[in-house]
């Protein structure tokens, strides 16, 4: 069974970091490309970064470049969203997702298969 288990959220401040953690189950690690998205309240799901599963090449949404970083460990099946220069407009609950394909035009997404339960980031101006 694929699973996926997000840890890492909080409260913060503007300008503050925060890093996102996520906890894979080995079939899902090993076969699928990891990412993450978000979803505030009153608004849809959004792709936030992905990372491919064998090269490791990372993709972002234009509102996270520069200012997110994702990343994986292999020996721990893990996930990283590291966050930084957290803004107001970054509070959602963000997912952690697995999934098959990653696409890069017109704008970077990843096609999620499954999904965790999502950690809550809340950022105070």
């Amino acid at each position: 069974q694929e699973q996926l288990v997000e840890s890492g959220g909080g409260l913060v401040q503007t300008g503050d970091s925060l890093r996102l953690s996520c906890a894979a189950s080995e079939r899902t690690y090993s076969n699928y490309h990891m990412g993450w998205f978000r979803q505030a309240p009153g608004k849809e799901r959004e792709f936030v970064a992905a990372i491919s599963r064998a090269a490791g090449n990372t993709h972002y949404a234009d509102s996270v470049k520069g200012r997110f970083t994702i990343s994986k460990d292999d020996t721990n099946r893990r996930v990283y969203l590291q966050m930084n220069s957290l803004k107001p407009e970054d509070t959602a609950v963000y997912y952690c997702a697995a999934g098959s394909t990653i696409t890069t035009k017109p704008s970077p997404s990843m096609t999620a298969d499954y999904w965790g339960r999502g950690t809550q980031v809340t950022v105070s101006s």
